[in-house]
């Protein structure tokens, strides 16, 4: 994963590893995180218990275990001073840094895990069979108790070979055994998910985070002053204070010097004040909520404000740490990841914190002393609210290859597939704004022309699934039902243009299916020149479709072909992505040209029965004197919209009294498949 200069936004859908790369990532750098059994793929799980339990070990073995490679550019302007010990080559136009990190198991460390679960085994096998009451243990369990004795964790300086673009990692500096801190070089800080924000009444999570800003600021020369006059004040209260103590306590005091030892007033004790200025802000600091002239708790405030809030707080006390001490300087890279900043946030406090994060981060870690170093982050989310107010060229995106392999895609780089024409990329870039930056964490995505199929679209789903759950519970396949509505799929409108999404659909990689308009033309006439002009008309009446979408995708089908094209011919292949192309098919011995024209053919009687209270509707006699479905559909439809909007609302509980185009029915089918 390439990480920006400063903010690298991963997205992705569920599951695809951005808990992973923060969990990885804390575990290698952080020299208190440790690994556990559960931290292994399955795979892996497997691969590892079935080698313990060989009869004899294999010749040939190498080390296994969890490895991160941390490659660092450098140039002229950056401060080599801690990175110098860990560079592998000297030669100038090599800038290339490779850092190392294996949490492994060795050979001879394989062997004593063998040996040490066989004595494991057979003792449990004794007490079996002596009859004392054992709890059972399996190999599992031995590993997850067990696990840190075996596998040994190594950090590595990897020499990096320019004239081939790769890392040489037989050749390497081991940075454990050279007593080479890490930290020096790389600082790594994150701020979890599950942010301990609350608004409970004895809940003061955002005053709590005071006492722990102003420790990271204490030392801080630009708060000097502000710091010795809180000291100062503190001093005068502790005179005031000890004043009112002798008169409260003076009883108490008093017993001391009658009782407390052999003598009278062999023992005096006076109690006097000694505030901590390092101590009082701890639980004796609110936030409050200036609310007109009223000031509220921070708990009465909602979760996202507070949650917002809170992040910030946060955010100034790891900048902070990341300065260091003045006797330290700060390492040479700062990273900080924000794991899903949109918890407990509406829509319109994800776009305040997008737009403003890199301003908020811009100083970096720079420090009174002069001395500054660039901040890095990286925020993972799940929110198209975001990644619509993002940056393209900050966009990472994370995809399964399959189920245990992940690739990291750079957004910029789908740039380079348009690069015969930027003008689509371009419209790619404008187009994907909030609601339809929702593709991003689809498993399946449907693109549709317009507004009469987003507004039918999810009624068409529901339709399906009730007649698929009703149709397995006749056959006996009930527990076979997966219902559209329950799968991720995200549905897009791309008007006439979703060969554009072609290349996007691609680097996604995920199963899509388009709903187009077969949109029969014929030649009407001849203009001036002689030339053929060409025009709208029923399917039965024209030689070819001026659809850009099939032409695109279908474009070597001929036209007769194209019209009765079965839905595994009309599936294609893009990249790893299928992707269908549905359009009206034949149905009840008549070929429509577009939705309007199929769905009054095939709902005729429903439509018939409504036509009256039917606000979409034009020119109603019409229906009256006859005419077929084309003909109502290009002079009675007043708007397409409204006419979605009529069927929904003359619609049955059930949608039963009406019948989705075929088409459509047979595209959701297909989406519906795995």
């Amino acid at each position: 994963m390439d990480l920006e200069k400063e903010l690298s936004l991963v997205i992705g859908k569920n599951n695809t590893g951005k808990t992973s790369i923060l969990s990885v990532l804390d575990k290698f750098l952080n020299e208190k995180a440790k690994f556990t059994y559960d931290d292994f793929n399955i795979d892996f799980k497997k691969e590892l218990e079935d080698l313990i339990k060989l009869s004899d070990p294999p010749e040939d073995f190498s080390a296994k275990g969890l490895k991160l490679k941390i490659f660092i550019e450098y140039d002229d302007e950056d401060d080599l001073s801690n990175v110098s010990r860990v560079l592998m080559d000297l030669d100038p136009d090599n800038n290339n840094i490779v850092l190392g990190f294996e949490y492994v198991l060795t050979y001879s460390k394989y062997l004593e895990l063998r040996t040490d679960y066989n004595s494991f085994a057979v003792e449990e096998k004794k007490k079996v069979e002596g009859g004392t009451k054992t709890i059972a243990r399996d190999i599992k369990n031995f590993l997850k108790q067990r696990l840190n004795r075996y596998f040994t964790i190594r950090k590595l300086s990897f020499d990096y070979v320019l004239a081939r673009n790769e890392v040489n990692e037989e050749k390497y500096i081991d940075l454990v055994e050279q007593k080479i801190s890490i930290s020096d070089i790389i600082s790594f800080k994150h701020i979890p998910a599950r942010r301990d924000v609350t608004n409970k009444d004895r809940d003061n999570t955002l005053s709590r985070q005071t006492s722990s800003l102003y420790n990271k600021n204490e030392d801080s020369e630009e708060k000097v002053q502000a710091t010795e006059d809180f000291i100062d004040q503190l001093s005068e209260t502790d005179l005031k204070l000890s004043s009112i103590y002798s008169d409260l306590f003076k009883d108490v005091v008093k017993n001391v010097s009658t009782f407390g030892g052999v003598k009278l007033n062999e023992t005096t004790i006076d109690i006097i004040s000694t505030l901590q200025h390092r101590d009082l802000l701890e639980g004796n600091t609110t936030v409050v909520y200036n609310h007109d002239i009223d000031k509220l708790p921070e708990q009465y405030n909602g979760l996202g404000y507070m949650n917002l809030i809170s992040m910030i707080f946060e955010i100034e006390i790891l900048r902070q740490e990341f300065k260091r001490k003045k006797d330290e300087k700060p390492s040479d890279i700062n990273l900080l990841v924000i794991e899903e900043p949109e918890a407990h946030t509406h829509p319109q406090m994800q776009y305040v914190f997008i737009k403003n994060i890199k301003t908020l981060l811009a100083e970096g870690v720079e420090r009174e002393d002069g001395i500054n170093r660039p901040l890095q982050y990286i925020i993972t989310t799940h929110s198209s609210h975001i990644v619509a107010d993002s940056d393209f060229n900050d966009i990472k995106y994370l995809k399964s290859e399959d189920k245990n392999n992940v690739v990291s895609k750079n957004l910029i780089d789908l740039k380079k597939e348009y690069d015969t024409d930027p003008n689509q990329y371009q419209f790619l870039k404008q187009y994907l704004t909030i609601s339809r930056a929702k593709i991003f964490f689809a498993d399946k995505a449907v693109l549709i022309e317009g507004d009469t199929e987003r507004i039918l679209i999810p009624t068409f789903m529901r339709k399906v699934d009730i007649e698929e759950e009703e149709r397995l519970k006749a056959e006996g396949k009930a527990d076979d039902f997966l219902p559209l509505l329950s799968q991720n799929i995200s549905t897009i409108e791309v008007g006439a243009y979703s060969q554009i999404f072609e290349k996007f659909i691609e680097f996604l990689g995920i199963k899509s299916l388009v709903l187009t308009d077969i949109d029969a033309i014929k030649v009407i006439k001849q203009n001036e020149k002689g030339q053929d002009v060409w025009g709208a008309c029923p399917v039965n009446e024209g030689t070819k479709t001026s659809n850009s979408a099939i032409n695109h995708f279908l474009k070597e089908i001929t036209w007769n072909n194209l019209k009765a094209l079965p839905v595994p011919d009309r599936t294609i292949l893009v990249g790893s992505s299928n992707v269908c192309i549905c359009y009206q098919q034949e149905e009840d011995n008549y070929h429509a040209r577009s939705f309007e024209d199929a769905f009054i053919h095939i709902n005729r009687a429903f439509i018939d029965g409504k036509k009256d209270e039917f606000r979409g509707l034009q020119n109603r006699k019409l229906f009256d004197d006859g005419a077929n479905a084309y003909v109502l559909a290009d002079s009675c439809i007043k708007k397409k919209t409204h006419f979605a909007l009529d069927i929904l609302y003359h619609s049955n509980e059930s949608f039963s009294n009406w019948n989705i185009p075929e088409y459509i029915k047979n595209g959701l089918l297909w989406l519906k498949e795995d």
